[in-house]
């Protein structure tokens, strides 16, 4: 079970960044293909988004598996409302939900 502070502490990432993306790795350098997946379909949408690297804190690696109740990572996080992994991200990019779900965040500062 999660400490209700790192409960607390995930809730607050997801409210306060419109498109956050907990990974593991960082954009420079993902740790997995499918955390460089992600981040290369963000980066073709050209969003702004923030990156929490899960393997830098192992209370949020295993706490954003039970705040989300999914098991693996990464984790897509937009507008405060979960929305997959990189393979939900992938058929969403596929079917273009994912850039009309994209429609109103910032362009990402070149």
């Amino acid at each position: 079970m999660t400490d209700p502070t790192t409960h607390d502490r995930i809730g607050k990432l997801v409210a306060d960044n419109p498109v956050l993306l907990f990974m593991k790795g960082t954009p420079l350098f993902p740790q997995c293909g499918f955390s460089s997946r992600a981040i290369a379909m963000l980066d073709r949408l050209g969003v702004e988004y923030e990156t929490v690297d899960v393997l830098q804190d192992m209370e949020v690696r295993q706490g954003i598996k039970e705040f989300s109740d999914w098991p693996t990572i990464p984790q897509l996080y937009v507008k405060g409302e979960f929305v997959g992994g990189s393979d939900i991200m992938m058929e969403m990019w596929e079917a273009g939900e994912l850039h009309t779900l994209m429609t109103d965040i910032p362009a990402r500062a070149e």
